[in-house]
């Protein structure tokens, strides 16, 4: 037996208004909106198209089900709002809410229409319930990749920012390093350090590591390539910051650095790579001196 044609297209498409006027009645009284991170004009006209969107969507649908073609636009519109929200730092449940707070006003007109219908109104529910749990969890969904994308485009603007490349002198370039030194990161150095090699034309880069908190087998091997990198563009290199406790743990570990020069701190790094430049600092006397 072939069930009965869903009464919920007809009474959303007869009580839209009544609907949208109450859901931004309990979306206004709820603690996102009283959070002050969205106007009731965008929250209104958010809430005006999706409701258009939905009653579209419903009539086009038999089944309802939101991953096909006839969902494609408020599944669209749904994306946009959840990245937005998610850039405006809603939390994942506010964001839902904005389409699970449609139910109290969806269900209330539902049993006005059909209280005298018992089984109408049960399945009128339940697909209500049905696709609105679908698109609230779809937000959801979006919201994850929206964060994971922002929390990864902040990691990357993050490393750049901490693996400057300043020029100490003409033709020598000093690369601080601060934190872990891990593969990716490595890899945002190398480009930083060859770039400005290329551009200022220095021979000598001074790749200071006072800031590693400790030297390993990898984070070694990482230096090494990036030492190796800048010899390959015809540039000296100088590793700085080579603490005792440093020293002992790559001796401990026998990690070969005999084929790049090592200096304790970056001021006798940078002595050494004026000398290689041939040139030196001297104290000038003052005039009362």
């Amino acid at each position: 037996m072939n069930r009965p044609a869903s009464r919920l297209p007809a009474i959303v498409e007869q009580h839209q208004k009544e609907i949208l006027a109450e859901w931004l009645s309990n979306q206004m009284s709820s603690a996102s909106w009283r959070s002050g991170r969205i106007q009731e004009s965008q929250l209104r006209d958010e809430s005006q198209r999706f409701l258009a969107l939905f009653t579209k969507s419903i009539q086009a649908s038999l089944q309802f089900d939101t991953r096909s073609a006839q969902w494609a636009d408020i599944r669209e519109f749904l994306t946009e709002l959840s990245r937005t929200r998610a850039q405006q730092g809603f939390t994942p449940s506010q964001v839902a809410t904005f389409v699970f707070s449609l139910k109290q006003a969806l269900f209330k007109r539902t049993s006005d229409s059909l209280k005298t219908e018992p089984e109408p109104l049960a399945s009128t529910l339940w697909d209500a319930t049905t696709v609105l749990d679908a698109l609230g969890l779809y937000t959801t969904e979006v919201y994850q990749q929206a964060r994971e994308q922002l929390i990864a485009r902040q990691q990357e603007e993050l490393i750049e920012l901490s693996t400057p490349v300043v020029q100490l002198w003409d033709g020598v370039l000093a690369l601080p390093l601060i934190g872990t030194l891990d593969s990716e990161r490595t890899q945002v150095v190398m480009e930083n350090l060859l770039e400005r090699l290329v551009a200022t034309g220095s021979s000598i880069a001074v790749i200071d590591i006072t800031g590693v908190p400790t030297v390993d087998t990898l984070v070694a091997q990482h230096l090494l390539k990036t030492v190796a990198a800048a010899q390959l563009m015809g540039a000296d290199c100088i590793i700085s910051g080579i603490r005792p406790q440093i020293a002992q743990t790559i001796v401990h570990l026998g990690i070969d650095l005999s084929s790049v020069a090592t200096k304790a701190s970056l001021a006798d790094a940078f002595g050494l790579a004026l000398k290689r430049r041939g040139l030196a600092v001297r104290r000038v006397a003052t005039a009362g001196g």
